[in-house]
């Protein structure tokens, strides 16, 4: 999506969303994506209030506490997979869920479960995620 540059992600998140919320402001598919992600966990909002170097060079996650860019970054890379339809079949996964959730933002989280788990698991291996593996989680999540 953006690279290895920790500080340069989180610098696109930050102009992203200071766009995003700017009337009239022109803005990329990619920083309309973000915006509307960011948009979707106020819980978020006063954290993208901070100065931009503040936000930058923070620390997330050391403590246990959740990392708002990882968070972030896997609602973007669900979405990147629902636009190409990658892997194959997790489209019509998604909307089975959406229509069995709350809402679109609770599906995605639930999802977001098994993208987490076949990351962390290709990653403790050193190999590429198991998209057989990826999209049986997916199939076995219930209705609600």
């Amino acid at each position: 999506m953006f690279g290895n540059d920790r500080n340069a992600i989180r610098q696109q998140f930050i102009s992203a969303w200071k766009l995003y919320r700017m009337p009239g402001a022109q803005l990329t598919p990619l920083q309309k994506m973000i915006g509307d992600i960011i948009a979707m966990h106020p819980e978020y909002h006063p954290l993208f209030e901070q100065e931009d170097e503040k936000l930058v060079e923070s620390e997330f996650g050391a403590d246990g506490g959740p990392n708002p860019f990882f968070h972030l970054g896997m609602h973007i890379s669900l979405h990147e997979q629902l636009q190409t339809d990658r892997p194959t079949g997790i489209r019509d996964i998604y909307q089975r869920l959406q229509k069995k959730s709350p809402d679109k933002h609770h599906a995605e989280h639930r999802m977001m479960e098994c993208l987490e788990k076949s990351l962390w698991e290709a990653q403790t291996k050193g190999v590429l995620p198991d998209e057989k593996a990826y999209l049986e989680c997916l199939r076995r999540l219930p209705g609600k």
